[in-house]
Formats: C-alpha cells, sequence, structure tokens
C-alpha cells in the first residue's frame, strides 16, 4: 500500500515539497479542487486553512479548511491512514502547529515542523525585535508616524487603537475590522522586488517599518529597502515550534527525513 503523507501547508515550502512528492500536477485555477492521485509515489494530501480566498495550490491532493482542533485532526490521520505529518504551515501559525502535535502524540503518527530560517539582522539594519504584535503596537509610537505594516491582515487589530498614526498595510485580502482609523490597504501577493519595495517606501513616505520574522526571499526586500532609506523596522520574533518536534530547516531536509523512514524515494 502506499505511504499516504499530510502536508499542512500554505507556503512556500509547503508547495515544494508537495511538487517533489507527488506524482501528478496541480490544477490550474484558484479554487478548492482535489487532484487526480499518481500511482507512483506516496499519496500525498496537503491541507490549507481556507484563510486566503484564492490559495495557490499545490500538487496532489488538496483539503481546505479546518480539522476541528486536535482531537479532529487526530481523527482524521487515523481515519485517512496517515503514515506522516509534515507541518509546513506560515512560522506564526502557532495553534495549527499545536494541534499538529497533540494529534501526532495521540495517534502516534510521526511529524516532522518545516521551518524556513528566519531573517538576521546585518550592518545597517535599525531593527527593533518584539514578542508580540501588542508589543509592536506599544513600540510605534516612538519610532515614526508614517507605518508600513506587512504582519497579515489578520494582525492589522492589534494596532486598531494608534489614532495618531498612518498605516499602509499589505495583505492579499482586505482586512476585516477592527482596523486603525488612519489606513490605506495595498492588496498585493509576493514575492516582491527590491526596486518595487524601494519605490513604495518612498511613494508613501514611510518613516517605519512592521514586519513578522517569517523569513524567506519572497519578502525579504523590504528590510534592504528600509535599510538603505535608515528606517527603523520593528520585527515580531516567530513562535518556537512545539517542543519535541523534529524540524527542518529546507525542503531536501524535509525529504530526507521522509526517507529516513521508508515514506520518500531516496
Amino acid at each position: 500500500m502506499r505511504a499516504h503523507l499530510l502536508v499542512l501547508g500554505g507556503t512556500t515550502e509547503a508547495r515544494a515539497l508537495a511538487a517533489a512528492l507527488a506524482s501528478d500536477p496541480a490544477p490550474e485555477g484558484p479554487g478548492p479542487g482535489l487532484t487526480r492521485p499518481g500511482t507512483t509515489g506516496p499519496r500525498v494530501t496537503s491541507s490549507l486553512a481556507g484563510r486566503v480566498a484564492a490559495p495557490r495550490l499545490p500538487a496532489g491532493e488538496v483539503r481546505i479548511g479546518g480539522f476541528g482542533g486536535p482531537d479532529g485532526l487526530a481523527a482524521w490521520l487515523r481515519a485517512e491512514r496517515v503514515d506522516a505529518v509534515v507541518d509546513a504551515t506560515h512560522p506564526f501559525a502557532a495553534v495549527m502547529s499545536r494541534n499538529a502535535a497533540l494529534a501526532a502524540a495521540a495517534t502516534g503518527v510521526p511529524l516532522l515542523a518545516l521551518r524556513r530560517p528566519g531573517w538576521s539582522p546585518v550592518d545597517g539594519d535599525r531593527w527593533h525585535p518584539v514578542e508580540s504584535l501588542d508589543a509592536a503596537a506599544a513600540v510605534l509610537p516612538g519610532l515614526g508616524r508614517r507605518v508600513f505594516l506587512t504582519t497579515g491582515r489578520q494582525g492589522i487589530g492589534a494596532f486598531a487603537h494608534l489614532d495618531g498614526l498612518r498605516f499602509l498595510a499589505r495583505s492579499v485580502d482586505p482586512p476585516e475590522p477592527p482596523v486603525p482609523a488612519a489606513l490605506d490597504v495595498l492588496l498585493d501577493r509576493g514575492p516582491f522586488t527590491l526596486d518595487g519595495e524601494r519605490a513604495l517606501l518612498r511613494e508613501h513616505r514611510i518613516d517605519v517599518v512592521v514586519t513578522k520574522d517569517s523569513g524567506g526571499a519572497a519578502t525579504a526586500p523590504k528590510l534592504t529597502a528600509a535599510r538603505e532609506l535608515g528606517l527603523p523596522v520593528v520585527v515580531v520574533e516567530r513562535p518556537a515550534p512545539p517542543a519535541g518536534v523534529p524540524v527542518a530547516a529546507s525542503v531536501p531536509a524535509a525529504l530526507d527525513w521522509l526517507a529516513a523512514r521508508g515514506l520518500a524515494p531516496r
């Protein structure tokens, strides 16, 4: 019987892992769907949270929507006879990562966290690391008045009470209330270019940037542009993976972990 792998996805790394494992390509188009599974490699199911209206679909089978907490996920793992789970969610998807760890422990299904490395400051950076979005909101008034907010639409509410600042928020889908009173929304999806980020910061006269330490190259150019302009950057530090869960920093490392368990070709 073919191995069945569950990839908790939504990231570039999750799509790359699914493509490396699945036998058939993903369907074209933005909507939810289920591709025809291949017959030579492992069966790969990618799970997407469904928070983006038009997600980029990975290769293999695609499941959209929640599981109903750790108990629901555990029941799904048993019913679908899943042999291993790779948690390749966003580095800040702490609730899903916790649910995956609890479900894996309850079922005995091996679990790996696939996490791209975080960003590191270099000479010239004016970073202000903080532990949370609330902490980021607390330090903002002392750093600037025109804020480029790149924390995702679900985090914008943490800044809603800052009436003295003007925000430019970039997200894939429009944010929902509460939001700051002075808010401009830019709907866009990475990857972004350095020239584009330079132009955006200048056009909107941004004097402080707020971001999560998501890592990766797709959204990193804003950090370079901010450094060139001498702007402070408030960086929300990422949460640690659940205790005891092994971590792979790249797709090849995740493939090696699966291969060592006989769940992927070497």
